[in-house]
């Protein structure tokens, strides 16, 4: 697919673009876009099975967000927080803190999320500061996992494509492996493998000495890295009780799982887990403009204002339009129910990509809550043998489904170059029909990406 000219604001054609991104791929420039749909310039529908960056969670051209947005503008776009607080932001905090587990009550808006993921990370080291641990630094994260590109963020990430590059410049954090307990083979329960994963925490705190670390870092559902995992739940009261004999902080990055995207408002609210700290991102603003924010309590905070102030700040951070637009989203997600929807829409494409899962045997290992899916693809589903990682079989799936417009999210989940999955997040307020245009599309590409790599189909 080669990229659409353009015109700059002189009216020139832009035959080849200034910008670089990610990916070398050259994309179709978008024109338009609503619902779970997306237009190029070219006038070609795509069905955003994504969610955008699983990010889109009310869905594209909501005309309450825009209008809550565009009434912002008229009054005022910026104000600095040091000098000024803003109707929006201070209603958000309020409007977070009543949908928030007991406690978390002290909200900081950010820019995004990785953003916010530093931020936690400075919050709770300058609480220990302030509470007179200084040892305490070291954040425990898991392999793999993923929690944001700057470079205190990739610190904490498991992940040995994205880390190596910057560990120069960076301090790499101890990892502890992610709960993939659906690869193991043994004699134990699922709930016994879920505290035999906690337990590798306490070990891992026991090695680095308990006096030097300060936080474990955590998706209570898993994101991009391993692609919507779901530990056992005995694994949550594990870790809390872990972290609690130790005097660690347990930060929860919901960047990806919060504002109803699994069914509840948080990812960690289906086992009731409470943790010292929340990161959120993504479905906060559904796209419409930058914004995160972590909320901690009291206890945390306190001792840290006591101190003289926290130490972060960036020049957008609770930017009135940003939280008038975070605003108005969760009260789309209230009018709309579309938590309920997450949940009940999750369990109908769940089950259609078991469905699928039956037909391409390479598929495996559906997993998630609401609409937060995902799959691996394997050489030997039974014995979880990756396939041959020159066959990139993810990049190729990811390209075959938007050629056939559909646009799914992928990354290889073993903290490595191997090990290809997909993932289906569309936004919360996808119908069941649109589920079969998904779903339609997904096995189509499916089909295709095994008649390309001589992959097993059952008729």
């Amino acid at each position: 697919m080669t990229a659409t000219p353009t015109r700059s604001s002189a009216g020139a054609s832009v035959t080849k673009p200034n910008l670089f991104h990610f990916t070398r791929l050259p994309r179709p420039t978008v024109d338009r876009a609503a619902g779970i749909y997306l237009w190029d310039k070219q006038g070609r529908r795509y069905i955003d099975g994504s969610s955008g960056a699983v990010n889109v969670n009310v869905g594209h051209g909501n005309q309450a967000v825009i209008d809550a947005m565009k009434r912002q503008m008229d009054r005022v776009s910026f104000a600095y927080t040091i000098h000024f607080e803003s109707e929006p932001a201070l209603a958000l905090g309020h409007e977070l803190a009543q949908r928030l587990p007991t406690g978390l009550d002290r909200i900081y808006f950010v820019s995004g999320g990785s953003e916010a993921v530093e931020a936690s990370l400075k919050l709770a080291r300058q609480w220990a500061v302030a509470t007179h641990q200084p040892k305490r630094w070291k954040v425990i994260g898991r392999m793999p996992s993923y929690h944001g590109i700057t470079i205190g963020s990739l610190g904490v990430t498991g992940d040995e494509v994205l880390t190596p590059a910057f560990t120069p410049i960076g301090k790499s954090m101890p990892l502890v492996p992610a709960p993939f307990v659906h690869r193991d083979k043994d004699n134990l329960s699922l709930e016994q493998r879920g505290q035999r994963y906690a337990d590798m925490l306490e070990d891992k705190i026991i090695e680095e000495g308990a006096d030097s670390v300060l936080a474990f870092i955590m998706e209570p559902i898993g994101g991009a890295a391993t692609a919507a995992l779901v530990p056992p739940d005995s694994y949550f009261a594990r870790i809390r009780d872990i972290c609690d004999r130790h005097g660690i902080l347990l930060i929860h990055d919901e960047v990806m799982t919060g504002i109803g995207r699994t069914g509840r408002f948080l990812g960690g609210d289906h086992w009731n887990c409470r943790p010292d700290i929340v990161v959120l991102s993504k479905g906060l603003s559904s796209g419409y403009a930058p914004l995160g924010a972590i909320a901690a309590t009291e206890a945390i905070v306190g001792p840290v204002l006591a101190m003289g102030g926290f130490l972060h700040g960036h020049t957008y951070g609770g930017n009135p339009v940003a939280t008038a637009a975070g605003l108005a989203v969760l009260g789309e997600i209230d009018r709309l129910g579309l938590t309920g929807n997450a949940a009940a829409m999750g369990e109908v494409l769940k089950g259609e990509l078991q469905t699928l899962a039956k037909r391409f045997p390479f598929v495996a290992d559906v997993r998630g809550k609401g609409l937060l899916l995902g799959a691996e693809l394997y050489a030997a589903a039974v014995a979880k043998t990756p396939l041959p990682r020159d066959h990139n079989a993810n990049v190729r799936l990811i390209d075959l489904a938007f050629e056939r417009g559909l646009i799914i999210y992928s990354r290889r989940v073993r903290g490595g170059p191997e090990s290809d999955n997909f993932m289906v997040c569309p936004p919360l307020i996808v119908t069941r029909e649109q589920i079969g245009e998904i779903v339609d599309v997904l096995g189509d590409s499916l089909q295709a990406l095994a008649d390309e790599l001589g992959l097993p189909v059952n008729s």
